[in-house]
């Protein structure tokens, strides 16, 4: 099904090249709809490069920018050349502050934000405005970018901002859910943890869970990427799921130490 490799045009926390990299076996080739209902940088739905697909997140400036790029990613470029020619300190945070109102110019600024911003986070304070500071990096224009692909192969595909549970609960036999969740844990232990427990709660965690055993009785094929944490393997067990735990690298951190090897878990129902 993958055919050539396109990689992602977002930097996102908790992206996913990794596991297609190193656990490219795990993921399901036979299936006849892939959906994502927590999006992020697409990374395993670039790799697959579905037929059909519904993808979904509840930040509706990243899904924005997937619908930008979708209907018209010609536009989209441009701004992000204008961008690239005026790059400097003092315009970042103008353009951090302002609002497009247009669809394009709001989805250039989301990436030229992303791409120039502290390490490639997504954060907003209560107000809902991004307020990460600028980071060191200069290119806004990467080598790698190829948006006339990245809308080629979103053209079959339903781009929503919806509550996770709706998606799921879309998902019929042979579809394939490929889930992505915020990883928080039912006792946080760790400063990222906490940052997501705002965002995601336990409850959270729990009503996701139940939604799975749901389209897995319906004979959905589904993979689940989680923290290994013991109150997430329980919770995941419990409901009939296997578990298998992953080594993966994290360079997302202020300070060199905090950029090490994490463990998570594989969550797959029978298929």
């Amino acid at each position: 099904m993958a055919t050539r490799e396109i990689l992602p045009f977002l930097t996102w926390a908790g992206g996913k090249r990794w596991l297609i990299n190193n656990h490219s076996e795990l993921l399901p080739r036979d299936f006849n709809l892939y959906i994502e209902p927590f999006l992020g940088s697409g990374a395993v739905f670039f790799y697959l490069n579905p037929k059909k697909a519904i993808l979904s997140d509840t930040n509706s400036d990243l899904i924005d920018t997937y619908i930008a790029l979708q209907t018209n990613w010609q536009r989209v470029f441009k701004h992000l050349k204008t961008h690239q020619r005026l790059h400097s300190k003092e315009y970042y945070y103008k353009i951090r502050n302002l609002k497009p109102r247009k669809l394009e110019t709001r989805a250039a600024r989301f990436l030229y934000l992303n791409r120039t911003c502290f390490n490639g986070i997504y954060r907003v304070n209560k107000k809902g405005e991004f307020n990460v500071p600028i980071g060191s990096k200069q290119n806004v224009i990467l080598d790698t970018d190829d948006f006339e692909e990245v809308a080629k192969r979103l053209q079959n595909t339903l781009i929503l901002n919806n509550d996770y549970e709706a998606i799921i609960d879309k998902a019929v036999k042979d579809n394939f859910l490929f889930v992505d969740p915020p990883y928080t844990v039912n006792h946080n232990d760790n400063g990222f943890i906490q940052y997501n427990e705002k965002l995601f709660s336990w409850a959270d965690q729990i009503r996701l869970c139940k939604a799975l055993s749901r389209a897995r009785e319906r004979g959905v094929k589904i993979i689940v990427t989680n923290a290994n944490h013991a109150s997430v393997r329980q919770l995941y067990e419990q409901h009939g799921f296997s578990c298998e735990v992953i080594n993966r690298y994290s360079g997302i951190s202020s300070k060199p130490k905090g950029r090490k090897n994490f463990e998570e878990i594989i969550v797959k129902s029978n298929f």
